[in-house]
């Protein structure tokens, strides 16, 4: 096992050693650099240019930091990459003493490649502030106002608009995020921040104005947003200063009558640790109901813990079809066929869990099941990752799934989030298969009708986002049209859910911003 934070519990457990890097077997010195030969990531790891000091708060272990350079961090990045990334072929190898920042360095350790739709192979490298990262997937918590921002056109005239909101406390308990506490709602519009015209800004500098307001990236920012609400006559000024707010992954669970029956809604956003009591909730009262169908709205769900998917898609299909089935298959690079390189464990499949893992209740409860032959999946761009794999999970056992919206992030990868000297780095180590041994929906998954289908169609409808209702509402254009599909089987309105990829797009606009945070877009062992 290797040095740093390895989710793969409730806790991040910090883990000894350190691996080799693999490439030749000439020697040097830590500072010297020979093209394709690649010297053990455990001679740099944790040496550090600014070493921590004290205890972990959440693992509660003492730091592993030491006295270093940022040569050394650069030197464990191109080893660790080397040893781990997935296409590590791929990689252009180049002098890390070359790259004054550790950051920089990072961003060309990885392809270049592209996909068959002329998309980034790899669109999903980045990194986060340990003690951030932590907080985030470990709590729910996360520095910001609990306003979700869509960003319905990135250029000029520009669209930003609330998709959502976290109220920042479960009910009964009042709302206390920003965004609650002034009244932000599903479809009001940002104006504009800062005194920048969010609309028609026409330079970058602007924009990174736009951009610091919309994504505070500390405590305690205050910055000043003018507003239109749904159905205003005039525009609103607000301040919104950043809080520390805990998501609510689940929410809007309910039943809606149906020709066939009452069919189920939950709202699912984020497969965090906390998210696992909640779903228990959630499908415990959708299986009381009786439902007959289920929509499942994952339009805003970036991923997470694969523990949490494997138990949502246990709940909706039950054990009938999955029991002794695989929910995914994890496949490393070549360098390591058989074993997980990151624990040290013989590579198997992981299964459907019938019970709880104990994320955020105790584990080992027998989970609550809808038995269904099929489901309803509202999905957009911010689908991703853990989300799609839900979907292909269930479509590798039998399991039908009826999609409406738009296509999917793409993205069948995963990683081992690695700290390092207080950096938190996700890089692509593995991709998931389903028990029919298929992965291959890098352009995500579409609709049948889509206006561009990708080589993964799904049956359903390409329905645009209706940010004029709210999520839930009957009336919303993609729940509305999963409701008709069920009255009126293979129905579809016309197809409006052509989807903007926001993640590569250049340029002095908002289309530089991807439709969610990195770190919510994720697919964690």
């Amino acid at each position: 096992m290797r040095s740093g934070l390895v989710l793969v519990t409730l806790l991040l457990a910090a883990c000894g050693g350190g691996g080799g890097g693999g490439g030749g077997g000439t020697s040097f010195t830590p500072t010297g650099w020979t093209s394709g030969v690649f010297q053990a990531e455990s001679s740099f790891v944790n040496k550090c240019a600014a070493p921590r000091t004290g205890t972990d708060p959440f693992t509660k272990m003492a730091y592993p930091d030491m006295a270093g350079t940022t040569l050394d961090e650069n030197n464990w990045l191109r080893s660790w990459s080397n040893d781990l990334y997935l296409w590590f072929g791929e990689i252009t190898d180049q002098n890390p003493a070359n790259y004054a920042t550790t950051s920089a360095y990072f961003g060309v350790l990885k392809t270049m490649a592209t996909t068959a739709s002329g998309a980034a192979k790899d669109k999903f490298h980045f990194t986060y502030k340990t003690a951030d990262w932590e907080a985030l997937s470990q709590t729910g918590v996360q520095a910001g106002y609990g306003a979700y921002w869509v960003v319905v056109a990135g250029t000029p005239p520009r669209d930003v608009e609330v998709g959502y909101i976290d109220p920042g406390s479960a009910p009964p308990a009042a709302p206390s995020s920003p965004a609650a506490l002034n009244n932000l709602t599903r479809g009001t519009r940002v104006l504009l921040i800062d005194g920048v015209d969010v609309v028609n800004a026409p330079d970058q500098a602007s924009v990174n104005t736009i951009l610091a307001g919309l994504y505070p990236a500390t405590l305690n920012e205050s910055h000043t947003f003018q507003v239109l609400d749904p159905g205003a006559a005039s525009p609103r000024t607000i301040t919104l200063a950043s809080a520390n707010v805990t998501s609510t992954p689940v929410q809007d669970v309910m039943t809606i009558a149906t020709a066939r029956g009452k069919a189920g809604y939950l709202l699912f956003n984020d497969h965090l640790a906390t998210s696992e009591q909640l779903l228990v909730n959630a499908f415990t009262t959708l299986q009381a109901a009786g439902v007959n169908d289920l929509v499942l709205d994952i339009r805003y769900n970036g991923g997470g813990y694969l523990d949490i998917a494997s138990e949502v898609a246990y709940m909706i299909a039950g054990p009938g079809p999955t029991a002794g089935m695989t929910f995914e298959l994890t496949q490393f690079n070549s360098k390591h066929p058989a074993v997980d390189p990151v624990t040290g464990m013989a590579i198997a499949p992981l299964p459907f869990e019938s019970t709880t893992q104990g994320y955020s209740t105790t584990a080992g409860q027998a989970l609550p099941h809808l038995d269904l032959p099929r489901v309803f999946v509202l999905t957009g761009a911010d689908t991703c990752s853990a989300s799609e794999s839900i979907i292909n999970s269930l479509r590798g056992v039998g399991v039908t799934v009826v999609q409406i919206g738009s296509t999917t992030c793409g993205k069948p990868y995963g990683f081992y989030p690695q700290d390092n000297c207080g950096t938190t780095y996700f890089s692509i180590e593995f991709r998931g298969v389903n028990a029919m041994n298929f992965g291959d929906y890098t352009d995500g998954f579409s609709p049948q009708n889509a206006p561009k289908p990708t080589n993964a169609p799904l049956p359903g409808c390409s329905v645009a986002d209706d940010l004029g209702h709210a999520l839930g509402n009957a009336s919303e254009a993609r729940l509305a049209a999963a409701l008709n599909y069920i009255a009126t089987p293979g129905a579809c309105p016309a197809a409006t859910g052509l989807a903007k990829s926001l993640l590569a797009q250049p340029g002095a606009t908002l289309a530089g911003m991807p439709l969610t945070l990195p770190a919510r877009q994720l697919r964690i062992l």
